[in-house]
């Protein structure tokens, strides 16, 4: 297994398609397809469900494709230090983010400031919000992207909105019958399953709040690593899980409802440190907001 062909997998995950993940790498498709079976050979898996319109990831597909990302990221991050180290001018400007966040429309904000500051090395560091609070106080990231409110000295943070969240369920789940909003009481007959499993408190600690707050007792809770970890078991038939809106990726295997019940939300916060007079933290904050 090679990097290119991590790569090559990346991008047609990423893009659901042979022939656009070809086109934005700038090669033939055919060549493509080969690289793709070459890896599919090289761990023994299929990858891809082909036929399906657009491209479906299949569980081993799934698997690899967040591990090729994080793999891909950390080589990434190797790079550029190696050449801040070789006498790059760019300035280091890390920004941390927790996983959820990136699914909406945060990326189109930070390809925009990516491109408006070319003298930055924009470094993009997934980590909990509890991590992003002394990570910014040691200076290890100039902004964070999270879901949880903190009252932390020399910290600030400013809720963007309230996304509301949806419940995932397995296509073979009653509740997989109807496309409606459903109650959380109708829930909790079925397992529910929280992430991030630690650091505590966390977003799984937000959804338990939420029925907790209503005099609600799920049935049963299992805790998963992280969000994909948490949809995989509930397309297994594990349980259900709430997410984000943004956060509701489309799968074959899984049915997304709203819910009924009124503040059934979790807060995108932006943290930075208090009192920072940072210029490119500034135009940041100003990109989000518009």
């Amino acid at each position: 297994m090679e990097l290119r062909h991590l790569r090559y997998f990346q991008m047609v995950a990423a893009e659901r398609s042979f022939t656009r993940a070809a086109e934005r790498l700038h090669i033939a498709q055919p060549p493509l397809s080969r690289q793709i079976r070459q890896l599919e050979e090289e761990v023994g898996a299929e990858l891809l469900v082909r036929g399906s319109r657009p491209l479906e990831l299949t569980e081993a597909g799934r698997l690899l494709y967040e591990h090729a990302v994080q793999v891909l990221d950390r080589v990434d991050e190797i790079h550029w230090s190696l050449r801040a180290l070789g006498g790059s001018r760019r300035t280091v400007y890390p920004i941390g983010f927790v996983g959820s966040i990136i699914y909406g429309s945060l990326p189109r904000v930070l390809r925009r400031f990516r491109a408006s500051r070319p003298d930055l090395d924009v470094r993009l560091i997934e980590m909990t919000t509890l991590e992003q609070l002394p990570a910014l106080r040691d200076h290890r990231i100039a902004v964070g992207f999270g879901r949880l409110s903190f009252q932390e000295s020399g910290i600030a943070q400013r809720v963007l909105r309230d996304e509301p969240l949806v419940v995932a369920v397995s296509c073979e789940s009653p509740l997989a019958t109807d496309s409606g909003p459903v109650p959380l009481a109708a829930l909790l007959g079925e397992t529910l399953l929280v992430y991030p499993r630690k650091p505590r408190p966390s977003y799984a600690d937000q959804v338990l709040a939420l029925f907790r707050d209503r005099d609600l007792l799920p049935s049963a809770v299992v805790e998963a690593g992280e969000l994909q970890t948490a949809l995989g078991l509930v397309a297994c038939g594990v349980g259900l899980c709430l997410v984000p809106e943004t956060a509701s990726v489309s799968r074959a295997d899984l049915i997304y409802r709203p819910i009924a019940d009124a503040g059934v939300t979790s807060p995108m916060i932006v943290s930075t440190r208090a009192g920072d007079d940072n210029e490119a933290t500034a135009a940041l904050l100003a990109m989000v907001e518009e």
